[in-house]
């Protein structure tokens, strides 16, 4: 696929990093920023060292930590059913003519939700909502845009990554998680203004 982008795609991928960590300056020490950083730099879900290393710096944060890293184990089912409802809501989207057609398309829009799902739990992990840098979401949107990525589907399967994350807690877990996931997807509604 990467023959196939146009030379602004090009330049605006690198620059479409969703997440910030600027915000955590003022509540999280150097260190800890540092392994989120790290993480977010190599676009890989914190590993149990990082988590680990997260809670000796602060303890009190410890079931955030265990729920992000829940999510973490959990990501490719998460992924598989925010992709299954996708395809049901939208069921001609692969075929020739559709929004995420040809295959590597579709690829590309899966990959995106299990990124979306990285990113949401490191705000988890980070006991901070406000995880979103404005200015990667807006070369993002110019991304989205100059690739015609499908909107709608992509917030059914950010919708779907939340619905399927919070079956996997208790319901009453549900409110202290939900500002997260919402928190991206309200972001994502705005590319539609």
């Amino acid at each position: 696929m990467t023959n196939q982008l146009s030379q602004r795609a090009k330049e605006l991928i690198p620059k479409a990093r969703i997440v910030s960590f600027n915000r955590w300056k003022s509540s999280h020490s150097d260190e800890m920023l540092q392994i989120f950083q790290q993480a977010d730099d190599q676009g890989r879900y914190l590993t149990d060292e990082d988590l680990a290393h997260i809670k000796a710096l602060c303890p009190e944060q410890s079931s955030a930590v265990e729920k992000a890293r829940f999510l973490r184990e959990q990501a490719d089912s998460i992924v598989n059913y925010a992709r299954e409802q996708v395809l049901a809501t939208y069921p001609k989207i692969t075929e020739s003519g559709g929004g995420l057609y040809p295959p590597e398309r579709a690829e590309a829009c899966w990959r995106d939700f299990w990124h979306f799902l990285r990113c949401i739990t490191y705000g988890i992990a980070g006991n901070s909502p406000q995880f979103t840098s404005q200015e990667g979401l807006e070369n993002m949107q110019l991304l989205y845009q100059e690739l015609q990525v499908p909107l709608d589907a992509m917030l059914c399967g950010l919708e779907n990554l939340k619905i399927h994350s919070l079956q996997q807690f208790n319901p009453e877990q549900e409110p202290e998680l939900t500002p997260y996931f919402d928190h991206l997807i309200d972001h994502l509604k705005d590319f539609h203004r």
